[in-house]
């Protein structure tokens, strides 16, 4: 094998060769040595901030798990005041409901007593207007015509064998006819169309004993409403109401019904 001869370019000499390999190498090691630095400094910039991000991060988790932790406190003392409001809601409710029973009581108790004081008050009335009307009956009958030399306070029939009972207040009689007298604190439509079914049944009881008078209808208050007074005039029979110190008899229009 021959020796290898190097060429070199005419007028560069081996010693500009070598100083320029020389140079090349030292600008390769400056740059490994600026490029290693670099990457060292990214290093260790990469390493600051993922230690960074990671006491953040730890940071986050400690305030997330704190705030978790106080979210459960919250929770469960919110909860510990809502079983406390509802039982004590549940409380008041059970002591409303107690109160308002002890209260329908109460109530139902006055109310039987305003209804029992009432009833006796009325039935009171009822015996005072009956003292006030029955013994003047007889002398404003006979103004109108009608005379009735008999009077008679609270009869009744009892017919048990027909089935005929009745009560009347106020019975004026003669020997061709009879004036049955119903007499109320306050007059309603009940009581006029209770005294037309009691003088129905009266000209019945009559007519199975044989008494064939007639039988006439009169009902009296001491507060007459008006259409309640037209009901009574309308069906044949005598209103008797108050009239100053006394009172006084309104005939029905035309000829009173006879029973």
């Amino acid at each position: 094998m021959g020796d290898i001869q190097l060429s070199y370019p005419r007028g560069v000499t081996f010693e500009q060769v070598w100083a320029a390999l020389q140079e090349t190498d030292r600008q390769i090691k400056e740059s490994q040595r600026e490029t290693d630095r670099l990457i060292k400094d990214s290093q260790q910039e990469t390493d600051r901030q993922i230690k960074e991000t990671q006491r953040e991060t730890d940071r986050l988790i400690k305030e997330t798990d704190r705030q978790m932790k106080e979210t459960d406190r919250q929770i469960k003392e919110t909860q510990r005041e809502t079983d406390r409001l509802i039982k004590e809601t549940d409380r008041q409710m059970k002591e409303t409901d107690r109160q308002i029973k002890e209260t329908q009581r109460e109530t139902d108790r006055q109310i039987k007593d305003l209804n029992k004081r009432f009833g006796e008050y009325s039935n009171r009335l009822g015996e005072i207007a009956e003292y006030m009307v029955a013994p003047n009956l007889r002398e404003k009958f006979r103004e109108l015509g009608l005379i009735f030399p008999k009077a008679n306070r609270n009869s009744d029939v009892s017919d048990y064998d027909n089935d005929i009972f009745m009560e009347i207040d106020v019975m004026l009689e003669n020997g061709e006819k009879a004036m049955l007298v119903e007499i109320k604190t306050k007059l309603i439509s009940d009581h006029v169309n209770a005294h037309l079914e009691r003088l129905e049944k009266m000209r019945k009881y009559a007519n199975l004993h044989g008494d064939k008078r007639a039988f006439l209808g009169s009902v009296a208050g001491v507060v007459i409403p008006d259409n309640i007074k037209k009901l009574a005039l309308d069906n044949g029979l005598f209103v008797i109401e108050p009239s100053g110190e006394t009172f006084k008899i309104t005939p029905p229009i035309g000829k009173p019904k006879e029973w």
